[in-house]
């Protein structure tokens, strides 16, 4: 895949989308950049096309909102652009116990986590299968590979983008086109604060958004399946929790997410 492909990018107004956009800018690739705030955009915008002599084009869209993945490549569309990348980065979460928490606020989640992802990865899909060419990047989590005791939701949907990438990548395969998880542990982004986690110990070891997504574009140009940004996690998750008794499980994540 050409570093000059165009890419697609979702929640790229700050944090792993801002520096997703950086990095594929710094390749000469053109971009589409997706997100709520049309300020940062063409902030940002205008910082790339400078530095980068790229063409970027802004979309400012909710995905929160019912039928905007549609309404995002209907705009692709009129303009004529070839989406060569499509990075499903846009998604947040929430704290505390699931009955308490404001359900409208999970639907939210449920909607820009899995179903927005989900009608992007199949309204792109279907040209990068014609043209035989294509790379996905979906930003997942390692609190896909666990239940998540306050943030029961959260964890849920990631477990279901980490899961349906995986499927899609094998039946994509032969098209030459590849899907890949990015399943970092917890990053410095403003995801922190918008999720109510301030006090939670385990963001205090967080790692820098730019080398998340330095990970994740790298994994996503070789067309890993897979990939987490510290070994300790990847080997803890695959070869560790795998073999512990459940309730155990479900204890030491509900003890990583209580606030101090």
């Amino acid at each position: 895949m050409s570093s000059k492909s165009c890419a697609l990018i979702t929640g790229a107004s700050s944090g792993i989308g801002l520096e997703l956009a950086k990095i594929h800018a710094q390749q000469g690739g053109d971009l589409v950049l997706v997100a709520r705030s049309e300020k940062k955009l063409q902030q940002l915008k205008r910082q790339l096309e400078k530095q980068h002599s790229v063409l970027v084009t802004v979309i400012v869209e909710d995905l929160s909102q019912a039928g905007a993945a549609g309404r995002v490549f209907a705009q692709t569309q009129s303009m004529g652009l070839v989406v060569d990348m499509l990075i499903n980065n846009a998604g947040f979460g929430g704290h505390g116990l699931f009955h308490t928490r404001d359900v409208h606020a999970e639907e939210s989640m449920m909607q820009v986590n899995m179903a927005a992802l989900t009608s992007l990865t199949h309204l792109y899909l279907q040209g990068m299968v014609e043209r035989k060419r294509g790379r996905i990047l979906n930003v997942s989590s390692t609190a896909s590979f666990l239940p998540g005791p306050l943030q029961a939701v959260y964890y849920a949907t990631k477990a279901y983008v980490t899961s349906f990438s995986q499927a899609i990548a094998e039946e994509v395969a032969a098209h030459n086109i590849t899907v890949t998880a990015l399943c970092p542990g917890p990053v410095k982004t403003g995801f922190v604060a918008a999720a109510n986690l301030e006090g939670v110990a385990v963001f205090d070891q967080s790692k820098s958004a730019e080398s998340v997504a330095e990970c994740g574009y790298k994994a996503m140009v070789r067309g890993d399946l897979v990939v987490f940004n510290e070994t300790k996690l990847k080997l803890l998750l695959n070869w560790v929790v795998p073999f512990l008794p459940r309730k155990l499980v479900l204890k030491v994540s509900r003890k990583t997410m209580e606030k101090s």
